[in-house]
């Protein structure tokens, strides 16, 4: 599932034999225990309410079934898009940050999953580098509007777009360079 329809009808696009819908997390539209498991990748922080979202994801998932979710540190600092929000904090002070969302800080996705009343709740952290050839490839995303960073990105004129763009550059490594992101994990068991 996801809530935005254009990420549906590309999934779709990408996987016709997959059954992709559009909903939210807080109401997934399977019945109760139509899956063994359950995965959140990089999404309960968007959750309009994460613990809603999770419980959900239990009642769709078998009894004894594993739930499991990540989300990027944005907290600590060390998700992929943290050099983003360093050069946007200097560029507006202003502006709100995702370090405050659900699951962003240590130890806090796990306390998610207990108040959704997953069992055998287990945590961890993930590591994921990914290289980039150039600025240009790894800036492109957020010219696509997509998550705070590029909805915030969005909203600027051709101008200030491309001061935010400049400062971003002084503050990225010579291409072609590597970025190591930091996840926070989560899997508990459906009851």
């Amino acid at each position: 599932i996801d809530p935005s329809e254009a990420f549906v009808e590309a999934a779709r696009e990408r996987n016709p034999e997959v059954d992709v819908r559009h909903a939210p997390a807080e109401k997934i539209p399977f019945a109760d225990g139509t899956f063994e498991f359950a995965l959140a990748q990089l999404v309960v922080h968007f959750m309009a309410d994460a613990v809603a979202g999770l419980t959900e994801m239990a009642r769709v998932t078998l009894s004894g079934g594993v739930v499991a979710a990540c989300v990027w540190d944005y907290y600590g600092q060390t998700s992929p898009l943290s050099a983003f929000w360093t050069a946007l904090e200097e560029f507006d002070s202003a502006a709100e940050n995702e370090s405050h969302l659900a699951g962003a800080r240590e130890g806090h996705l796990g306390e998610l999953f207990r108040e959704a009343s997953l069992a055998n709740v287990q945590e961890s952290s993930l590591s994921v580098s990914v290289e980039f050839e150039s600025f240009e490839e790894w800036w492109a995303p957020y010219e696509l509007g997509v998550g705070p960073a590029g909805a915030y990105v969005a909203k600027l004129d051709d101008a200030r777009r491309g001061e935010l763009r400049e400062l971003c550059r002084t503050r990225m490594p010579q291409a072609p360079f590597a970025i190591t992101g930091r996840a926070w994990a989560a899997r508990g068991l459906a009851r």
